[in-house]
């Protein structure tokens, strides 16, 4: 079978699960998804043994340090999935909720929250994703179809015959979760494809993956957020605060989408903010590439060119760049921002206002870390992605999300 009818099998197979787990109720779920946590926790040595072999290869690969991480698993990061598994347990059933209205000539109209059907995902080197996108399908009723990347392909396979282990025992098909195992180029080419088995297609990762996707799906597409995020220091920002936010911001977790990728320093403060920002990440060997103004404030570093401002570097690497004030800041911002996330430090509520009210991001912050664009730091629990278009769904995807509206119409004979 070729690698277009494989992917077509097993989109059919997701879209008959679907159409079952439609009609499971929510104490059904529920209890699905308890037992997949559970399970991860019982099978947890397997989970690792699986992941080291992904982290063995991805060495050998030259992949760098930040991502390692980001691929890595151990006991006490999937005891984490398994919580935030409860925690989706622990939220609201979006479906069957909406309104009800009665027309004035008697005809009653439900609009009530359905499942979307068969949601697919297209996603790089992150574990996590996979358990995270199943329980928010799972509970939202939508058979998912999950196409990982190569880096964690080990790691990925073992999840999933998990979570379809404890599907089958809970008597659920265990194909309302699907893992393609092909991790070549055509796999995701064939996936972009399934129009009429796959109803939205999620892209995860780069700026390149995204792009592809969106480019060449002939799905609907909810395009995620490349995640090059900004930090503009105003002329009456806490000094201080400037720089526990920015370390925060880009060191904490340097290879993730929320992490910032250029700080924007008023010139009125640079020369105070630059060298203790610099001092403060040498621990972490940040890297730092900055414009003419701050590279005379610290000779120490590479200058930054264009491409390093268009550039979500995912790694301990940062651009920095001195502006007059925050309407530049603004416009650069305009310029090379991917629309994910952007803080402003700054006590001039003049200033603050302006900045989130300027910028086009899905996630504007005032005085607070970009780490914080996260399905489980906004109360969603786990996300499946963080959108930066505007239809459908904006910011981080939570249950909601992942449903959509059906009308239903309750008449006695009426007719028009």
């Amino acid at each position: 079978m070729d690698i277009f009818n494989e992917i077509k099998a097993l989109c059919q197979s997701a879209k008959e699960a679907s159409y079952s787990l439609a009609t499971k109720s929510t104490g059904e779920r529920d209890n699905a998804l308890l037992k997949i946590a559970q399970a991860l926790r019982d099978n947890c040595k397997d989970i690792i043994e699986a992941n080291k072999l992904d982290l063995s290869k991805a060495k050998d690969n030259g992949i760098s340090d930040a991502m390692l991480d980001r691929l890595m698993l151990n006991e006490q990061r999937v005891e984490g999935l398994a919580r935030a598994i409860e925690h989706v347990v622990s939220l609201p059933d979006p479906i069957g909720t909406g309104s009800t209205f009665t027309r004035p000539n008697g005809l009653k109209i439900e609009c009530t929250r359905v499942p979307l059907g068969v949601v697919a995902m297209i996603y790089e080197a992150r574990p996590n994703v996979t358990p995270d996108a199943a329980s928010l399908c799972l509970k939202s009723g939508n058979a998912v179809v999950l196409r990982g990347g190569k880096e964690a392909i080990n790691t990925n396979k073992c999840v999933v015959g998990i979570i379809r282990n404890a599907l089958n025992m809970c008597g659920f098909d265990e194909n309302c979760v699907c893992l393609v195992e092909n991790t070549t180029r055509d796999s995701a080419n064939a996936l972009m494809e399934m129009r009429g088995l796959v109803d939205v297609l999620i892209p995860r990762g780069g700026k390149g993956l995204i792009q592809s996707v969106v480019n060449n799906a002939k799905v609907p597409v909810i395009e995620t957020g490349a995640g090059n995020c900004h930090l503009y220091v105003d002329d009456s920002g806490d000094i201080d605060m400037a720089i526990k936010v920015a370390v925060n911001a880009k060191c904490s977790r340097p290879s993730v989408c929320n992490a910032i990728e250029t700080v924007l320093v008023s010139k009125r403060v640079a020369s105070e903010f630059l060298p203790r920002f610099y001092e403060e990440t040498r621990k972490f060997n940040l890297e730092f590439r900055g414009c003419e103004k701050s590279c005379a404030i610290l000779p120490q570093i590479a200058k930054a060119t264009e491409k390093d401002f268009d550039t979500e570097y995912d790694d301990y690497i940062i651009s920095c760049k001195v502006v007059e004030d925050v309407y530049e800041a603004v416009d650069h911002i305009r310029k090379y921002s991917t629309g994910h996330s952007e803080s402003i430090i700054t006590e001039n509520a003049r200033n603050a206002d302006y900045f989130v009210s300027a910028i086009d991001s899905c996630s504007l912050y005032v005085n607070a870390s970009t780490r914080f664009t996260d399905g489980g730091e906004f109360g969603l629990g786990a996300e499946i992605g963080i959108s930066t278009q505007k239809l459908h769904a904006r910011g981080p995807m939570g249950l909601s999300a992942l449903t959509t509206t059906k009308y239903i119409i309750k008449g006695d004979g009426h007719i028009r």
